[in-house]
């Protein structure tokens, strides 16, 4: 075996691998980008010292929309920073502006929120593609362009879920033939049937069946709002106005026939366990009775988008009784189009900060281990030998855990490797 070519080791005050508890100074080995050894005390090897920093894993973006990476603001905001319209009102303006955009440019916008992302920290990113009919879809890779950046030789790894949607019979066959020509050419593509308000439920136990016969995960934004929930329920309410200003509302789609008052995702749910991996992406509106089924699968993981869930002014998310029952937690941005940027490390301080019942460990949990487990990538993530997550560092002067927590809460995170 060829020696390493790039081998070098990294002390610092605090080093949080993530998938054990926090310990101080303490290093790491990392030979071509993989952990070698991790270890306390002096290194017996020459290190860089980081000095007072917490050095921790690359971020894991578990749920982002590359393609709204040139908005220079979230779509619908207001001066108050929040949107202006309710979730069914603001779907209606992203389909337009999604209509009305250069579809020649989407590579670039690709690239450009791909350059944010790494330039962030983060190191996998699930990401929703929107494949085009007329072609493969924007390649999500390591950017070539724009300013140069220190970290360009570890790029993000990207896994992309193509989008299907579509409550016409034609509009879902259009959507779905371009999803099959993106997971046939890239063997680690997922997919995403997008939403219950956006799709034939038919449809959706064909998209799952097509993952679980090709072993793909899936990623369904599932209970983002309570209006969705009326929608299935009793086909009327916000959405059912929306899909009908649209021009895209079918009468024989809504409501839900098997729904019931207590319980109106368990079946989807029950539904989305025949994937081999599933990500319900926001979870903002389910019921315990909803989190407990859940809860009896693990290949199911939810993704909580904490700004955007902000953004539409949600009653607060059920993050806490997930961790109660033992679900998986992983976080995502979002795009754009519903936050200010694609700064992940953004998504951990606003938890720190404004969710004092959610554990901190939990938190950083969420930002890093579980989210790549909830990829199906353990490779991510956590600070072990033989991973290759990536490293970042956030500055603490902390003696124990509580100023660790009370610094990261406020710090920067910036990038090592």
């Amino acid at each position: 075996m060829a020696p390493p070519t790039d081998d070098r080791t990294y002390q610092a005050r605090w080093i949080l691998p993530i998938s054990r508890p926090p310990f101080q100074d303490g290093w790491v080995r990392v030979a071509d980008g993989s952990v070698i050894e991790i270890g306390s005390g002096r290194p017996s090897q020459s290190a860089i010292d980081l000095g007072d920093a917490a050095l921790m894993p690359g971020l894991v973006n578990a749920h982002t929309h590359l393609e709204f990476s040139d908005l220079s603001e979230p779509i619908g905001i207001g001066p108050d920073g929040r949107s202006t319209v309710p979730l069914s009102a603001w779907i209606a303006l992203v389909t337009r502006r999604r209509f009305d955009a250069d579809l020649s440019q989407r590579s670039r916008v690709v690239q450009t929120g791909l350059r944010e992302s790494i330039d962030a920290g983060v190191r996998l990113i699930g990401d929703i593609v929107t494949p085009d009919p007329a072609g493969t879809p924007a390649e999500t890779t390591n950017p070539t362009s724009g300013p140069p950046s220190s970290i360009d030789t570890f790029p993000a790894t990207v896994i992309r879920f193509a989008e299907v949607i579509g409550l016409s019979l034609p509009r879902m066959e259009e959507r779905w033939a371009a999803a099959s020509n993106l997971i046939e050419n890239d063997a680690n593509a997922g997919l995403s049937p997008h939403a219950p308000y956006s799709m034939r439920r038919d449809r959706i136990r064909q998209v799952i069946d097509q993952a679980r016969s090709l072993s793909r995960p899936v990623a369904m934004h599932v209970a983002e709002s309570p209006d969705e929930r009326e929608l299935i329920r009793n086909g009327g309410g916000a959405f059912a106005d929306a899909l009908r200003s649209m021009g895209v509302w079918q009468d024989d789609v809504f409501p839900w026939s098997d729904t019931t008052v207590d319980g109106d995702y368990r079946s989807l749910i029950e539904r989305l366990t025949q994937a081999p991996r599933a990500l319900l992406v926001h979870g903002n509106d389910l019921t315990d009775q909803e989190l407990d089924t859940v809860a009896g699968h693990p290949d199911l993981s939810i993704v909580y988008c904490p700004r955007t869930h902000d953004y539409f002014g949600y009653a607060p998310h059920p993050m806490d009784r997930c961790i109660a029952k033992g679900i998986r937690v992983a976080l995502g941005t979002d795009s754009r189009a519903s936050n200010p940027d694609l700064d992940l490390w953004s998504e951990v301080r606003f938890l720190l900060n404004h969710r004092q019942d959610i554990a901190p460990e939990c938190v950083l949990r969420a930002a890093t281990l579980s989210g790549a487990d909830a990829l199906g990538k353990p490779m991510f993530g956590r600070i072990e030998a033989g991973c290759h997550p990536g490293l970042g560092m956030v500055a603490t002067t902390a003696n124990d855990l509580d100023g660790l927590f009370r610094d990261l809460a406020v710090g920067t995170y910036q990038p090592v490797l």
